[in-house]
């Protein structure tokens, strides 16, 4: 085979044998097809898609390129859910536990922050001593051993991956959907779970901004995980505004801690019980996704969730004491209101702008070297449809440098909109979509 006819084959349309897919993605991780080639390829796919089978020949070469973590030893079905990633999304921290503590277990490879959205590893790692970069025996012990863990991407788990995704990066095909589902499912089908629950994320502060984009996606995804043999459900989630209420690392772990002391925010607790009813089904502990559901509530109210996440913590590598104690965790020195100019209803709170700010503020990355300021962030104290007095707070400013906070103070202001009639809250969960 030579590279140059494969990529005028796609180039042209023309739906490639799985051979040729599984050549091309071997053959460059191993650093014998150049990066302007595979750059070309990638190109390619961008602009003429690719067909189911090919996205699942993608996938698995994407995924055979490096160990595939092998749980059956647990001796239960394992359950994995994956999130396309959102401003204030701390669903995961609330899900897990309450999935692992009806005794399913729940292997979870997560990613960093992205853009504008926040990264599971990040919040964890605001920890003190909280090991996000555990081997692949320890995370498989540790599944075994506790219930669940989070980990991220190894060095050996689909390598071809993270060659791939950093051409994607600097080569403008990031936004392809056979691509985005190769690079997400490689991953998660290398960490061995028997079943996925996925939550796409659309509008104005989701990578899906439309409801067609995340419905393709959710397809795609589907269509990958089933072939592979998995048992697979997708949610389309709302991103027109953050999730619950805290937005930054230390904030969403302390919310995370309140919200499995049963002080959860309405719109994280019905995305949470909403994934969680599925994953209940499929791990076997429920029947239907409305007993699932009730499962997970009990979980939720009833403190098995919360020390499964004790669990955790003390598992790899953190201090448990957070859990009584939040204070152990990183703090700012100083906090401001963004206020209401009016009276009014808020009619938006624009998820995109908000997530950006706080990459500003220094609860994100800038740059790949960017060091991430754990303590800095946002408190919601108004969400869409919620009435608002002149000069009442609109959101909490949590900050340590005041010249960053100068930077985006006006921009928050700008991110929320009062107008004079009220709305109606925006659905948490669109859809619902099995293969």
């Amino acid at each position: 085979m030579r590279p140059y006819e494969i990529i005028l084959k796609k180039r042209d349309g023309k739906r490639l044998e799985d051979a040729e897919i599984e050549f091309m993605i071997r053959e460059y991780t191993a650093g014998n097809i150049p990066d302007y080639q595979m750059a070309a390829f990638l190109m390619a796919i961008f602009i003429r898609g690719m067909a189911s089978d090919e996205t699942t020949a993608l996938t698995m070469a994407m995924l055979h390129s490096g160990d595939v973590i092998d749980l059956s030893g647990i001796g239960r079905k394992t359950v994995d859910k994956h999130s396309t990633g959102g401003v204030g999304d701390k669903t995961s921290l609330v899900l897990a536990p309450i999935v692992a503590a009806s005794g399913i277990p729940v292997p979870m490879m997560s990613g960093r922050g992205l853009g504008h959205s926040g990264g599971t590893l990040d919040k964890l790692e605001s920890i003190p001593g909280f090991r996000t970069d555990l081997t692949e025996k320890e995370f498989a012990d540790a599944v075994r051993e506790v219930g669940l863990a989070i980990i991220g991407q190894t060095r050996s788990l689909a390598p071809a991956d993270k060659k791939i995704y950093m051409l994607r990066d600097v080569t403008g095909t990031v936004d392809s959907i056979p691509l985005i589902c190769g690079s997400i499912m490689s991953k998660k089908l290398a960490a061995g779970p028997d079943a996925f629950v996925f939550d796409i994320k659309t509008g104005v502060g989701a990578f899906m901004s439309t409801m067609e984009l995340a419905e393709e996606l959710a397809r795609t995804m589907n269509a990958v995980a089933a072939n592979a043999g998995k048992d697979v459900v997708t949610l389309i989630s709302d991103m027109n505004q953050p999730l619950g209420s805290a937005i930054g690392n230390a904030l969403e772990i302390r919310e995370t801690i309140a919200a499995l002391e049963g002080n959860i925010p309405p719109d994280l607790k019905e995305l949470v019980l909403s994934l969680a009813a599925w994953m209940m089904v499929f791990g076997g502990a429920a029947r239907t996704p409305e007993e699932g559901r009730a499962l997970a509530e009990k979980n939720l109210t009833g403190g098995k969730g919360l020390e499964a996440f004790r669990k955790m913590v003390a598992r790899q590598g953190g201090n448990p004491e957070v859990v009584d104690d939040p204070d152990i965790l990183p703090t700012a020195a100083h906090t401001e209101e963004i206020r209401s100019p009016r009276d009014g209803y808020v009619t938006a709170a624009h998820a995109l702008e908000i997530g950006l700010c706080s990459v500003a503020l220094g609860a994100g990355r800038e740059n790949v070297d960017s060091k991430i300021d754990m303590a800095v962030g946002f408190l919601m104290n108004k969400k869409i449809g919620d009435a608002v007095k002149k000069g009442e707070s609109l959101l909490t400013v949590h900050y340590n440098d005041p010249a960053k906070l100068a930077a985006v103070k006006d921009r928050l202001l700008e991110a929320f909109t009062v107008g004079d009639r009220p709305v109606g809250r925006p659905p948490m969960v669109h859809k619902v979509i099995r293969p």
